[in-house]
């Protein structure tokens, strides 16, 4: 899920970080990040900021956060 500005929104929280840039998500313009990540998969967990293990496949993609978990699309 995301929310107005394309980051990501996971366990219903709204995201401290941007999950492709992974700059403060509430400061400075993400619509580059927002576009981008409607072609590629997250690079950064939105709720600590760590650089994710990322694996794209033919269908699709996963991003895993040691903290906080996997995530798809």
């Amino acid at each position: 899920m995301t929310d107005a500005a394309g980051l990501a929104v996971t366990n219903g929280t709204a995201p401290t970080w941007c999950d492709r840039c992974g700059e403060t998500a509430g400061v400075g313009a993400h619509g580059a990040c927002a576009r981008a990540r409607a072609l590629e998969p997250p690079r950064f967990c939105a709720h600590c900021r760590r650089r994710m293990k990322v694996q794209v496949l033919p269908v699709g993609w996963s991003a895993v956060c040691v903290e906080h978990g996997e995530i798809r699309g």
